[in-house]
């Protein structure tokens, strides 16, 4: 299918998924303008139109829908990942700028955003993706300098996906007809246990990695020292003792969109060896 080509306005531009959003249409060779509240900071490739603007505030987004055909939105802002309620006037405002296409990446259950955008008249696109695989980040400290992961309930299962494909998933969507109304579950290629992740980063970094199971009571206080609420406490004791279907269930919905197969998580290792080595 041939891709229409027009102006992508990306918000959360800076983010781990909103960075593979930018990189998928560039690729794709869209125009694409990215939304941040500090363009000084972005640090976006080459060929990025980058915009200040807020989507907590919808009055500083007039000058950067101008001409826009696809609209990438994110369902949170502020602090604390607060979600937004700006979403009936942002869809207005998108509206009036005559945007085609908005994909919504979706907070994890009902937003008041993606609520505005399903309502709205502009064709729309969730995108639902499961564990990212960029979450195991959070254990490069201690690969680094301890070789130890530390995790509670280690036989959990993950189908948990790159985020690269989160973000061609999303340009396709944007870019090609076909797509409205959809709600795209994304998962990767392969169920994993924690054993299996950290196997794999081993074998990219090039060292052996410890595996420490946690008890339920550590850890929450490690969840704690790290500065974690207690909402997000309490999803993660609960996804963690039991994950539900979706997110330990391999769906082909990347290869259905983009016409190729999801990455695995090797390959997502390889790619972040550097950050696991001390």
């Amino acid at each position: 299918m041939n891709p229409v080509r027009g102006v992508n306005l990306v918000s959360g531009a800076t983010g781990t998924v909103g960075r593979q959003v930018v990189a998928e249409l560039l690729r794709r060779g869209q125009p694409v303008r990215a939304l941040t509240r500090d363009p000084g900071k972005a640090d976006l490739p080459v060929g990025v139109e980058v915009v200040r603007g807020d989507l907590t505030d919808p009055g500083t987004l007039t000058a950067a829908l101008d001409g826009v055909t696809g609209l990438h939105l994110i369902t949170f802002g502020g602090a604390c990942f607060a979600p937004l309620e700006t979403g009936p006037r942002i869809v207005e405002l998108a509206r009036e700028a005559g945007v085609q296409r908005i994909t919504v990446l979706n907070g994890g259950g009902p937003t008041p955003l993606e609520d505005a955008v399903r309502a709205g008249e502009i064709a729309w696109t969730v995108i639902m993706p499961v564990e990212f695989m960029a979450n195991a980040l959070e254990w490069a400290e201690g690969v680094r300098t301890r070789d130890e992961v530390r995790e509670p309930f280690p036989g959990r299962l993950s189908a948990m996906v790159h985020e690269g494909d989160i973000g061609a998933v999303a340009a396709v969507a944007l870019t090609e007809d076909g797509h409205a109304g959809q709600e795209y579950l994304i998962t990767g290629p392969e169920v994993l246990t924690l054993h299996d992740k950290a196997a794999a980063i081993a074998a990219a970094r090039g060292r052996e990695i410890r595996l420490v199971e946690l008890s339920e009571a550590e850890a929450v206080a490690q969840w704690r020292a790290a500065g974690r609420p207690q909402d997000v406490i309490d999803f993660l004791l609960e996804v963690y003792r039991d994950t539900p279907p979706e997110g330990r269930t391999v769906l082909d919905t990347v290869e259905k969109v983009t016409g190729r197969p999801a990455r695995t998580f090797a390959r997502w290792a390889r790619e972040h060896a550097g950050a696991f080595r001390a």
